[in-house]
């Protein structure tokens, strides 16, 4: 249903849509007096940013068609997140961008520039990360995402609604606002259920390497044999800890979830192996973020309410099925 909803609002909207290229390279040939739109996104191998891209490409054909364009930007690794963003920031404003889409990663890191760029007269939409107190810190226009403490809340009541009450956090971008707001959001929603949970800090650069990964949630169990649940704060880490877990023998007796989605998030869902994933809805936020900013840089429509929600939504054995549909469209 979720799949049917998302492909009636990309009809409906069909104007706003355009390609993106790679390495920072404008799409549209013909773009001289239209409106630049800079959009600031994660690692090209990274899953999840495969899937925002995709959503802002989505969003594009009307920027196209009236003359603009769309630059994406993103950094080639995470090991310097935040300063990296707020130089590609920069860049855009020096490059003539007419608004900008970044995602607030690392407030401290990134609103100088972000502030900068907006004291230049040039809208900033702040998507996937930051949220609201972000977007008053730094005048942008809105937010657009999911708001990762809600997120993770009903992540945490849903594992110790199931009985897992001592949840591992997996968190391989410590002092990532979001990243810390899930795992806070999960350690809440244990709490208020009357569990509990705490991190497994992992060094950024630690962030889609599977043997780094498998073998510290490997030792985090064997440490702990209390640890009911494991959850990590992307996809490529769940795989990861799915085969810590196995290689521990504890499938079944620890109980594995993730923020995010995949193919094999999903068939472990449909097999049982993983009990739920979180899901932000990624394309939807590449898609309304890019729209958002140009619609204000080109003719000065804003939303009415802010932030715009895109999540969260818990997939789980229940749904699994209508969801591997998003997926295989690439939408979800």
């Amino acid at each position: 249903m979720k799949f049917t909803r998302t492909a009636k609002l990309a009809s409906l909207l069909a104007v706003s849509a355009l390609a993106l290229t790679t390495a920072g390279v404008a799409t549209s040939a013909h773009a001289a007096g239209g409106t630049k739109v800079y959009v600031i996104g994660g690692m090209p191998s990274d899953p999840f940013w495969s899937v925002v891209k995709r959503g802002a490409e989505a969003a594009g054909k009307a920027v196209e068609a009236a003359g603009g364009s769309v630059t994406w930007l993103g950094p080639q690794n995470y090991d310097n997140l935040g300063p990296d963003a707020g130089k590609l920031v920069d860049t855009a404003v020096s490059s003539g961008a007419q608004a900008i889409v970044i995602a607030d990663w690392v407030p401290a890191a990134e609103d100088p520039a972000i502030k900068r760029a907006i004291a230049a007269k040039i809208p900033v939409v702040i998507y996937n990360a930051g949220g609201v107190a972000e977007v008053k810190a730094t005048g942008a226009l809105t937010y657009i995402g999911s708001d990762e403490s809600v997120a993770g809340q009903a992540g945490g009541a849903y594992f110790a609604k199931a009985g897992v009450k001592n949840v591992l956090c997996v968190n391989t971008g410590p002092g990532n606002a979001n990243y810390e707001a899930r795992c806070g959001g999960i350690a809440a929603g244990e709490k208020a259920n009357g569990g509990k949970s705490k991190q497994l800090p992992l060094p950024s650069s630690n962030f889609g390497n599977p043997t780094a990964v498998a073998n510290a949630v490997k030792a985090a169990l064997a440490k702990d044999k209390t640890i009911t649940g494991v959850v990590t704060l992307g996809v490529q880490d769940a795989d990861s800890s799915a085969a810590a877990i196995d290689a521990a023998g504890l499938t079944g007796k620890v109980k594995l979830a993730t923020f995010d989605m995949s193919t094999t998030t999903l068939d472990r869902i449909g097999k049982g192996t993983q009990l739920f994933a979180i899901d932000q809805q990624p394309w939807l936020q590449g898609y309304l973020a890019t729209s958002v900013a140009w619609q204000y840089a080109q003719y000065g429509i804003k939303p009415a309410t802010s932030p715009v929600l895109t999540g969260p939504a818990i997939v789980d054995k229940t749904n699994v099925s209508l969801v591997k549909t998003g997926v295989a469209g690439g939408v979800r």
